[in-house]
């Protein structure tokens, strides 16, 4: 057995997970410039032992020798399933067929996806749901169903005794530095950008999950990525902000230019907007990281988008930016766009199609032919203003078309 390192989070219970400092991509799409952890823990009783979820693929014979640094890896009674997906999942039949003795533990929805991912048979599954409990003696893992946080088989399990919530991954963050929220300078934004890249879209059933904890004794967050929170109430108070969807006097402007003339447009969009006090986030989508678009929608109150026209429609770096906006769902509440084009427009039409479900307020476009000049800036500047009266609440309603070209 290789030496490790398992921590102690509070008596008889440990950290056994594993970080990643290699990864730097997840899902095929979001960036992780610091890698990531899959948290796994182990909560021993005097009667009996759980595992609370597992690991990624190539992690598994590490997880093992680190069950067996504390205790016995074919000693396990209970595997607790929080969350059905394959970095938390995948080793349940390495845990289960080295226990033979081990029940898997998740909710009705998570039973059918263990029985098809994992292969799990009906009868070493144990169904539970809200309020529902195991006791390990002396350690009482309680049960809370959390659906589409952010699969529809989630739940957290909250042990009694030493008031610690298992979360899965809702209130994660990726990054592979750090045991303990104190320990990682910087934390909130790395939070932020994951709370935007994997929650944002099930703000709503965060906020049923936030009232579900709401007056629980908690001492200790353990998600299953990221650092352990022994500061609950830090994390605890920016979820509580971000599920009810605040937003502040902020907007972010995303844009592709192939030749400058959108591009200075940006420029002006953004001095503009500056100067009448909103905060602004500039991102040029060519060399954009997603991952930090996503943190700065999760409390933007305004989207500019900005693309030439090409061949009939948006730029593609801009389409993807906009379908984006359409996936995550963020509380912003308006937006403007930027756009010229030289023998033929269309990005503008397409903008607003797309944008068009998402129910967000299209304040005004600026749309031009060829290179803008002092006139074209003018009508930026214009519905600038127009949009930060919009978004400090004190200008009046803005016709999407009015400053179209």
């Amino acid at each position: 057995m290789k030496p490790y390192y398992v921590a102690m989070i509070e008596k008889d219970v440990y950290w056994v997970g594993a970080r990643d400092w290699n990864r730097r991509l997840f899902d095929a799409l979001i960036p992780l410039p610091q890698g990531t952890s899959y948290n796994a823990y182990l909560v021993v009783g005097k009667e009996k032992t759980a595992l609370v979820d597992t690991v990624n693929p190539g992690f598994h014979a590490e997880l093992c020798d680190k069950i067996n640094c504390v205790g016995d890896v074919t000693k396990i009674d209970y595997l607790i399933m929080n969350h059905a997906e394959p970095d938390h999942a995948s080793a349940i039949p390495v845990i289960m067929n080295a226990s033979e003795k081990a029940v898997l533990v998740t909710t009705k929805k998570g039973a059918e996806m263990a029985a098809t991912y994992s292969k799990v048979p009906e009868g070493r599954m144990k169904i539970v749901g809200d309020g529902d409990s195991l006791d390990l003696g002396g350690k009482t893992m309680r049960f809370i169903e959390a659906p589409w946080l952010h699969w529809p088989e989630t739940m957290f399990t909250y042990l009694n005794e030493d008031r610690i919530l298992f979360p899965c991954d809702f209130f994660g963050a990726h990054t592979a530095v750090g045991l303990y929220d104190d320990e990682v300078k910087d934390l909130m934004p790395l939070a932020q950008r994951y709370f935007g890249e994997i929650m944002m879209p099930f703000r709503r059933m965060g906020a049923k999950a936030m009232e579900k904890i709401k007056g629980m004794d908690i001492s200790i967050i353990a998600p299953s990525h990221g650092p352990i929170y022994r500061n609950p109430e830090r994390i605890l108070n920016e979820y509580r902000r971000w599920t009810a969807g605040e937003t502040r006097e902020k907007a972010v402007i995303a844009y592709a230019s192939m030749w400058g003339a959108t591009e200075s447009m940006v420029k002006a969009m953004e001095e503009t907007l500056s100067s009448e006090g909103i905060e602004v986030r500039v991102f040029n989508l060519a060399i954009a990281d997603v991952g930090d678009i996503a943190r700065e929608l999760v409390d933007s109150r305004a989207i500019v988008l900005g693309s030439p026209t090409l061949i009939g429609g948006m730029h593609p770096l801009a389409i993807f930016a906009t379908s984006l906006v359409g996936i995550l769902k963020p509380p912003a509440k308006y937006a403007a766009f930027l756009g010229s084009y030289g023998w033929g427009g269309g990005a503008l039409k397409q903008a607003q199609e797309m944008l068009h479900p998402t129910r967000i307020e299209i304040v005004g476009a600026v749309d031009i032919h060829g290179t803008p000049g002092d006139e074209e800036m003018r009508r930026v500047a214009e519905l600038g203003r127009q949009l930060a009266g919009k978004i400090k609440g004190a200008g009046p309603s803005i016709a999407s078309t009015s400053a179209v070209a």
